[in-house]
């Protein structure tokens, strides 16, 4: 796209924001609040940051954040009860609800967004501009939860048939990422996340002269597949410096039972048995769009400093789950190891001490209690989630004494003082991980005698969160011995 096209664009963007500045009352219900950015990634697993430890992929903004705030380095996505792992867990964080409390009222957000049981509902009564841009994927219209609204994506980009099932060895590969042709975030002529990009500094160019706080919920589709950047990104990932990750393996020996088969549509991006090639290339695509990424949330951050308003200004960076991408033989989200479940997490704002660490276990949906309470709302009844701003001020630890995850009926898990207790109904399998000092879970103890104590006071706290969230999945009859 030529640079005068793009300046038409912001142009355009600009225009459509400063309407809507305009013809919203004036109000000074939350002149003393403070802003809220936040930024969601899609796919983006915990470790695939470089201040995460991991010194193959290129993250300098990201970094930046987390030189300037506070890192949670176990925060969570509760799970889902579909394939489709990104619409339980952005409903949740929208509505403030667990899981199967979530899963009742899924049908009929627009119930939701009329009675105001909704974050952004809340803000906008707290007197805050609301804004949305990217992915949504809930079940009501953005356009009627957000005061104002730029470009809305579906679940994620169109993908083509060339890019499943690659590459195959003595093949051509038959995918390119940064052919435009090829449609997927390459449609429109620009890339969906520079699109994004472009309009959050457009909001952020206008909320410069506004008086109201703003909340901007920007929600990138990146790195989702098809993963796909400009060819300056990924040539910065020559596959031959990729490593393979320790815990892989040509293919998970319970894949089937778990609801990971080769059909699932993430699991057939690449094949089967996955070659470690394969497993290069692909991670090779992953970190170019994370890079890619990492630049345009750069962008927002620049336009945020030249807005005048970053230093009342609170900024929430996470993601919606996390990816295998080749770990134990998976690519997808629909597991319960850590790369999948697990996801990035900062916080930067007025208070929060720069570039400190906490290992504090919480789910990244505990992101919307905390804003309601810096704009001064009161806990709403049906909210599950808990606010972080008594961790972030160092007054009280997590409420979660441990992370309970969930996948439809066929994957239950408890992680508990550093052990992960794995469950597979279909197969009555039991896995058990000291994920202290096994982060990876590459060694399976649910089989040693001696853990047979710990492995019943596992089930017994998972038995507890299953009440506790709703969870109907009977497990007793099918663990007795854990009983």
């Amino acid at each position: 796209m030529s640079m005068s096209a793009r300046v038409f664009k912001l142009w355009i963007v600009l225009l459509s924001v400063g309407i809507a500045f305009s013809c919203r009352p004036v109000t000074t219900i939350g002149a003393d609040k403070p802003n809220i950015l936040f930024l969601l990634a899609d796919d983006l697993c915990f470790e695939a940051i470089r201040c995460m430890g991991n010194d193959e992929v290129e993250t300098p903004n990201l970094d930046r954040l987390a030189a300037r705030g506070m890192t949670f380095t176990h925060a969570y996505n509760m799970g889902s009860w579909h394939g489709a792992v990104c619409m339980p867990s952005r409903g949740m964080l929208n509505t403030g609800r667990f899981l199967w409390s979530f899963q009742s009222v899924d049908n009929h957000m627009d119930n939701e967004r009329q009675a105001g049981r909704m974050w952004a509902k809340f803000m906008s009564g707290a007197g805050y501009r609301t804004y949305m841009a990217g992915k949504w994927h809930v079940r009501t219209a953005a356009e009627s939860t957000f005061d104002l609204v730029g470009t809305v994506r579906g679940g994620m980009p169109k993908d083509t048939p060339a890019s499943y099932d690659r590459p195959l060895a003595g093949k051509a590969d038959p995918w390119s990422p940064f052919d435009t042709r090829l449609g997927g975030f390459w449609e429109g002529g620009q890339h969906w996340s520079e699109v994004l990009a472009d309009q959050a500094c457009g909001f952020l160019q206008q909320a410069s002269r506004a008086n109201d706080p703003f909340f901007m919920y920007i929600a990138f589709n990146a790195p989702h597949d098809p993963r796909q950047s400009p060819k300056e990104f990924v040539d910065r990932y020559p596959v031959e410096r990729i490593k393979l990750p320790r815990n892989f393996l040509p293919e998970y020996p319970f894949k089937d039972d778990i609801g990971c088969a080769h059909k699932l549509r993430d699991e057939n991006l690449a094949p089967m048995p996955r070659t470690e090639h394969s497993v290069k290339v692909h991670r090779r695509e992953y970190y170019a769009i994370i890079t890619h990424l990492d630049a345009q949330i750069g962008r927002v951050l620049d336009a945020l400093d030249q807005s005048g308003k970053a230093d009342k200004t609170w900024i929430f960076f996470t993601a919606d789950h996390g990816l295998a991408v080749g770990q134990h033989g998976l690519l997808g989200k629909q597991n319960l190891y850590d790369h999948s479940v697990r996801v990035p997490f900062m916080v930067i704002g007025p208070g929060v001490p720069a570039g400190r660490r906490t290992n504090e276990p919480i789910y990244y949906q505990d992101v919307m209690p905390t804003t309601l309470e810096l704009a001064g709302v009161p806990r709403p009844q049906h909210v599950d989630f808990q606010s972080l701003l008594p961790i972030i001020q160092q007054q009280a630890a997590s409420k979660y004494s441990s992370i309970y995850n969930a996948y439809i009926d066929l994957q239950r898990s408890i992680t508990d003082e550093g052990w992960k207790l794995l469950l597979y109904p279909k197969i009555k399998k039991v896995r058990l991980y000291h994920v202290a000092q096994d982060p990876l879970e590459m060694n399976d103890l649910g089989e040693a005698p001696e853990n047979s104590a710990r492995k019943k006071l596992l089930f017994a706290e998972l038995v507890r969160w299953q009440k506790l969230t709703g969870d109907q999945l009977e497990l007793d009859a099918t663990f007795a011995e854990l009983k």
